[in-house]
C-alpha cells in the first residue's frame, strides 16, 4: 500500500494582501476621523508601513487594516507588528509579512506530530515546508486537525493532499 502524505507551508497570497492594503487606503481617506491628521498606510515590499500623527490613531489605522486582511482570509499571524515609533511629527509603525516556516517552528511542528498525533506518522522538513507521511489518510486527518487546534505562531496551509 501506498503512502499518503500532505505538505505544511506558511505562504501568503499577495494579491489579496494588496487588495486588502488597497481597501485600508480608502477607507482611511474617506473617514472623518482620519481627516487632516496625516493617517495612511503603505505596502513596500514585504513590509507595510502606517502613519499618522499621534500613536492612537496609527493603531487605530492598524485595526482597520487588520479588519481588511481578515475579511480577506489572511491569518494576522502573517503580520510581525513593530512598536509604534515618533518620527518628527508623524507616528510609523512598521508590520512585516512573514511567510514560510522558520527552522525553529518546523522543529516544533515536527515534535508535536510526533508526541501527540497517531502512531506511523512521519514529518520530514524540506526548506520552509514540511512533509508529513503515513499509510492511512485517516492519521493524516487527525494530524490536520491537531495542528488546527494548537496555537502557533505561523499561518498554516495544508496542500498537496496525496
Amino acid at each position: 500500500m501506498a503512502e499518503s502524505s500532505f505538505d505544511i507551508v506558511s505562504k501568503l497570497d499577495r494579491q489579496e494582501v494588496d487588495n486588502a492594503v488597497n481597501q485600508a487606503v480608502k477607507e482611511v481617506g474617506q473617514r472623518y476621523d482620519f481627516r487632516n491628521i496625516g493617517a495612511g498606510l503603505t505596502l513596500r515590499g514585504d513590509e507595510i508601513v502606517l502613519t499618522a500623527n499621534s500613536e492612537e490613531r496609527v493603531l487605530a489605522v492598524l485595526d482597520v487594516l487588520q479588519s481588511k486582511l481578515i475579511r480577506r482570509g489572511i491569518s494576522l499571524k502573517a503580520l510581525d507588528i513593530g512598536e509604534p515609533k515618533q518620527s518628527g511629527k508623524e507616528v510609523r509603525l512598521a508590520a512585516a509579512l512573514k511567510e514560510g516556516i522558520s527552522s525553529e517552528d518546523a522543529k516544533r511542528i515536527a515534535k508535536i506530530i510526533r508526541d501527540e498525533g497517531p502512531k506511523g506518522v512521519k514529518a520530514q522538513i524540506q526548506g520552509e515546508e514540511l512533509r508529513v507521511s503515513s499509510k492511512k489518510r485517516d492519521d493524516l486527518q487527525e494530524v490536520i486537525a491537531l495542528l488546527k487546534g494548537k496555537d502557533l505562531e505561523v499561518a498554516l496551509q495544508f496542500v498537496n493532499y496525496r
